[in-house]
C-alpha cells in the first residue's frame, strides 16, 4: 500500500459520500490517476483519482478530486479539506486535500470544458460539451453543502458541476435522463460532462455532469416542511391544504416528465409473471428489514398481503425509465414552476439496476412517502400530541390526494385506478426507509413505522 493509499484509507470513511461507513477498509488501491490541472512546481495541482476499496468481500470505486500544494502553503480555508502530506513522484513532499473545496482549482477545472482537448490531459479522461455549447469561464467553483452521495460545484449564476463520488462503470443515469429531457422546462439543461475509461471496461464511465444553474429556486422539502410547520403556529384557516396547490402542480409536472421520458427512451410492459417476481423481491426486502427491526413484525402480515395483491395484478403494467429516487428534496420551485433534479436513481444501487425499466407509479409512491415524511418531520420533536398528529396527518393526506389528481390531470396513469400497484410500491419504499433510519437516524424511525402502521390498518384494496 502506497503512502497516499494509506492516507486515503483513513480519510475516506470520514466523508459523507462514502457508502461503507462503519465497515473496516480491508483493501484500497488507486486504480488510475489523471492530471487535470497543473500550475507549476510551487503552485496547486489537481488530479482525479479512481480509488477502489474492499470491505467484507465487497468492492467499491470512488472518485477523489485530489489537490496538491507544497507543505505549509495550504490556506486556512482548505485546512478542513486536508488529507495529509505525502511524498510525490518527484521526491518532494506535497500536502494533499479534497480539491472540491479549492475555488482556484475548480475555476481552472471549468476552463477544461472550454478547451476539452487541452495539452497534457490524459486521453483516458475526456471533457465533452454538447454541439454548439460555448462554456463561459472565469468563475470559481463554490461547493454546495448538504449533499450526501455526490459533490456539486456552482460557478457564478451559470453552471453547476455535479461530480459523482461513487463510480459505477458506464454512463450515469443522471446524464442519460437529463440528455433525454434536454429542452424541457422541467429539468436543468445539460451542457457537458466528464468521462473516463475505467480499467477492464470498454464503455466510458461518467465522472461529472455540467448543467445550467437554476438561481433563486426554492427547495421542495423546505417549502413543504414550512407549510407543515405552519400547523404548529396555527397559521391560516385551512391549514392542512395550504400546500395542496403546489402539490397538484408538482403532480402535473411529474406526469409530463414521465411522458417525455417515455417518448425519448425505450418502454415496455411488465407481464403478470414479471409482477410476481417483483413482488417476491419486495418480500425479501421485508424479511431483511424485519430481521433488523423487530417492530416491523406486527405489520408484516398486512404488508405481505399488499405484495400478494400486487403479484395477482392480471393486466400488463407499462414500464419505462423513471427518476428512481423521487422525493421532495429532488425538486425545486422556480418562478415558472417545478423543476426535477438528480435523475441518477438510488446511488447505492448498481447502474445496471438503476437503468432498468420500471412503473412510473414507483416515482409516484416515492413522492407520496415524502409528503408523509414532511408531516412526520413535524411530529418527531412533539410526541404524544394527538391534536397535532391529526393535523399533520390531514396535511399529508390532502397533499397526497392533490399530487395524485395533478398527476392524472398531467397525463400519467391515474393512481386511483392502480391502487394495488401503488400500495405495494409505497410499502416497499417505507420498508427501505425503516432499514435506513434504523441504521442512520434512529430518532426518525417512528416516521416510516407509523406510516406502515397507518397504511396496514387501512381497508384492503378492493379486488
Amino acid at each position: 500500500m502506497s503512502q497516499l493509499e494509506e492516507l486515503l484509507a483513513a480519510w475516506l470513511p470520514r466523508q459523507r459520500w462514502f457508502s461503507g461507513k462503519g465497515i473496516p477498509i480491508q483493501q484500497i488501491r488507486i486504480e488510475s490517476r489523471h492530471t487535470l490541472v497543473t500550475t507549476g512546481p510551487d503552485g496547486p495541482g489537481l488530479d482525479v483519482l479512481v480509488v477502489r476499496t474492499g470491505q467484507r468481500g465487497r468492492s467499491s470505486r470512488y472518485q477523489v478530486l485530489l489537490g496538491s500544494r507544497p507543505p505549509g502553503s495550504l490556506p486556512p480555508d482548505l485546512a478542513r479539506a486536508a488529507i495529509g502530506v505525502c511524498r510525490a513522484a518527484c521526491g518532494r513532499p506535497k500536502a494533499v486535500y479534497d480539491a472540491a473545496h479549492d475555488a482556484q482549482l475548480t475555476g481552472l477545472l471549468l476552463e477544461r470544458f472550454a478547451l476539452p482537448a487541452a495539452p497534457g490531459l490524459s486521453g483516458q479522461v475526456r471533457f465533452r460539451t454538447l454541439p454548439g455549447e460555448r462554456i463561459r469561464t472565469g468563475s470559481p467553483g463554490r461547493m454546495l453543502t448538504g449533499e450526501q452521495s455526490n459533490t456539486s460545484l456552482v460557478f457564478g449564476q451559470d453552471y453547476v458541476l455535479k461530480t459523482f463520488r461513487r463510480l459505477w462503470p458506464g454512463p450515469n443515469p443522471d446524464l442519460e435522463l437529463n440528455m433525454a429531457l434536454s429542452g424541457s422546462p422541467y429539468a436543468a439543461r445539460p451542457c457537458g460532462w466528464i468521462e473516463a475509461d475505467l480499467p477492464g471496461y470498454a464503455t466510458p464511465t461518467t465522472l461529472a455532469m455540467l448543467q445550467t444553474f437554476i438561481p433563486q429556486a426554492a427547495d421542495g422539502w423546505v417549502l413543504a416542511t414550512a407549510g407543515a410547520r405552519a400547523l404548529l403556529e396555527g397559521a391560516g384557516t385551512d391549514r392542512e391544504s395550504a400546500f395542496a396547490g403546489e402539490a397538484a402542480r408538482l403532480g402535473r409536472t411529474t406526469a409530463r416528465v414521465h411522458r417525455s421520458l417515455a417518448g425519448a427512451l425505450p418502454t415496455d410492459v411488465l407481464s403478470p409473471a414479471g409482477a410476481g417476481e417483483l413482488a417476491q423481491a419486495m418480500v425479501e426486502r421485508l424479511a431483511t428489514a424485519g430481521a433488523e427491526v423487530p417492530e416491523l413484525a406486527e405489520h408484516a402480515p398486512r404488508v405481505m398481503a399488499a405484495y400478494a395483491d400486487f403479484a395477482e395484478v392480471d393486466e400488463p403494467l407499462p414500464i419505462q425509465r423513471i427518476h428512481g429516487d423521487y422525493h421532495l428534496g429532488q425538486v425545486v420551485r422556480t418562478g415558472e414552476g417545478w423543476v426535477l433534479l438528480d435523475f441518477e436513481g438510488e446511488p447505492t444501487m448498481p447502474v445496471r439496476d438503476r437503468r432498468r425499466l420500471s412503473s412510473p407509479l414507483r416515482d409516484v409512491a416515492g413522492m407520496l412517502r415524502s409528503f408523509d415524511y414532511a408531516a412526520g418531520f413535524l411530529l418527531v420533536g412533539h410526541p404524544d400530541d394527538p391534536e397535532l398528529e391529526w393535523a399533520a396527518r390531514a396535511w399529508a393526506r390532502n397533499n397526497r390526494e392533490a399530487f395524485c389528481r395533478g398527476y392524472a390531470d398531467g397525463g400519467g396513469p391515474d393512481p386511483d385506478k392502480h391502487l394495488a400497484v401503488l400500495r405495494a410500491f409505497e410499502f416497499d419504499k417505507a420498508v427501505y426507509e425503516v432499514l435506513y433510519e434504523a441504521r442512520n437516524r434512529p430518532n426518525w424511525l417512528r416516521v416510516p413505522l407509523e406510516s406502515i402502521a397507518a397504511a396496514a390498518a387501512a381497508p384492503p384494496v378492493p379486488g
